[in-house]
């Protein structure tokens, strides 16, 4: 038995022997004429999505796609009643298949074999030294339709209005903006707010695109780079994309290749 299928075998017993409840009856969860729906391939699937893992326990998915699973053998049942995999159309995308899977897995395994957290932290240590440190405000805004409106709110702030609750009775949007430079915000914007101290507030409407604005500045700082946990993700792939370009300029450099326009002449 491959290896690979033995440990997912083992895994699978040491998976029943952890959570019994969760492993319908002996690992089966539904016979279809006769053929089992294990529990298995169940979490198999369940295990390969992140996007369902982040959003529901497999107890929940399981209750959710049981019938999914039945109604999938039920088709590929009838599909191999019918020799569907005799037709043409079977053979072909079944071919197309297994070159896409030989394609992932050799890229899969390139890939691995050179993106090293030694790289990663390589390439962190390149944006550290390259970060240039800019002044950024953390501010709120109150966003509203009109001018009138707008004074309005500063009216109340200058009678000792809470902003936040201010915010929430007024506001077309949330109001807290985090931290940010001053290239990010629309120019009207971002010089009302770089122009204010700690703890103001805009005493005058500040007009954009998107409408009226009262702006309150809770900090002001010089911008630091990033942690590595926080970038890593992009960075990680910004190796990816350099292993794979790597791996394609090397298959190409000793390949011999001809290619052909639609009209059969070779492209030069």
């Amino acid at each position: 038995m491959n290896k690979k299928y033995l440990a997912l075998a083992l895994m699978g017993v040491v998976i029943a022997a952890v959570d019994a409840r969760a492993e319908g009856k002996n690992g089966v969860a539904a016979v279809v004429n006769g053929k089992d729906v294990t529990v298995a391939s169940m979490r198999d699937a369940y295990n390969s999505n992140p996007a369902i893992k982040n959003k529901a326990s497999f107890d929940e998915f399981y209750k959710k796609t049981l019938d999914v699973f039945v109604d999938g053998e039920l088709v590929y049942q009838a599909a191999v009643k019918e020799n569907i995999q005799d037709t043409p159309e079977y053979k072909t995308q079944l071919k197309l298949a297994e070159q896409e899977l030989a394609r992932k897995i050799y890229l899969e395994k390139k890939v691995a074999s050179q993106v090293s957290d030694a790289e990663v932290k390589k390439l962190y240590q390149e944006y550290k030294t390259k970060f240039k440190s800019e002044k950024e405000v953390k501010a709120k805004h109150i966003l509203v339709d009109s001018e009138a409106k707008a004074k309005e709110v500063i009216a109340k702030l200058k009678k000792g209005g809470n902003f936040n609750k201010l915010a929430k009775e007024y506001s077309k949007e949330p109001a807290d903006l985090g931290y940010f430079t001053k290239k990010v915000m629309v120019p009207e914007f971002s010089e009302a707010a770089f122009a204010m101290k700690k703890g103001e507030y805009s005493k005058t409407p500040v007009k954009t695109q998107f409408g009226y604005h009262v702006i309150k500045v809770e900090d002001v700082r010089d911008s630091k780079p990033a942690g590595l946990k926080e970038v890593e993700p992009q960075l990680k792939a910004m190796v990816t994309q350099a292993s794979l370009a790597k791996t394609f300029q090397e298959l190409g450099k000793n390949a011999k290749v001809t290619k052909y326009d639609l009209k059969g002449n070779v492209i030069e």
